[in-house]
């Protein structure tokens, strides 16, 4: 029963006792019934009224706060949810970091192994044509050529020739009055290319070892030292 319909009902009650007490003034001769007889049947019926509407409204709040808790568990469990979700796709791409970076590192392990295999098969190629290359007690133009292209890498030929054309055309003994720069690529001071035989002075073969490697230590190939001097006009 709702408020509604209990204070109806209270009412009516109060009513009909009004009306009952007004009767009976009549019938005893009295032509008006006590006010407060009146006051106090409907002050009593309403207080009927309330109680039952004061207890559908416990109701009404316990049923109000126990949705409320509901929602708030349900949403924390949703944070939660979301939370565990991120983690693990944070997890999984971190992992998936790792792997791709391990694997570039992999392969750019392997990419040295391989250049340096490739370097050191180039050195021993080389070592072995130049050990072929008989000691003469002169050669020519087209002799130091032809060692030279044994010895430098077919690629970088061009650019070691056009070097040696400038600086001492090709003469093994040519020596800088001035400086004292001598050979083919008129290393100064001349002893330095000790470093690549005690034949330096008199073996071609010996000064081109020695200016392939300056070239590559200093300026990363032969082609380079000649862009170099290009700019420069020495290297």
């Amino acid at each position: 029963m709702t408020g509604i319909s209990v204070r109806g009902f209270a009412v009516a009650s109060a009513t009909a006792v009004t009306s009952v007490g007004a009767a009976v003034g009549v019938a005893s001769g009295d032509q008006q019934a006590p006010a407060e007889d009146i006051e106090v049947v409907a002050a009593d019926a309403t207080l009927l009224a309330e109680i039952p509407a004061g207890t559908n409204a416990q109701l009404h709040t316990a049923s109000l706060t126990q949705q409320a808790e509901s929602q708030s568990t349900a949403a924390e469990a949703e944070v939660r949810r979301a939370a565990q979700e991120a983690a693990r796709v944070a997890a999984a791409e971190s992992a998936q970091e790792r792997r791709a970076a391990a694997e570039r590192a992999a392969q750019e392990e392997a990419e040295r192994e391989a250049a340096a295999q490739r370097a050191a098969e180039e050195a021993q190629a080389a070592s072995a044509a130049a050990a072929d290359i008989p000691v003469q007690a002169s050669y020519t133009k087209a002799e130091i050529q032809a060692m030279a292209r044994q010895i430098v890498g077919a690629d970088q030929f061009q650019c070691f020739s056009n070097i040696v054309d400038h600086e001492s055309g090709w003469d093994h003994t040519a020596t800088n009055p001035s400086s004292g720069a001598y050979g083919l690529m008129q290393a100064l001071p001349g002893s330095k290319m000790a470093t690549a035989g005690a034949d330096w002075q008199t073996n071609p073969a010996t000064q081109i070892r020695w200016g392939v490697n300056y070239m590559e230590s200093r300026y990363g190939s032969p082609c380079g030292a000649w862009e170099f001097w290009q700019a420069n006009n020495w290297y």
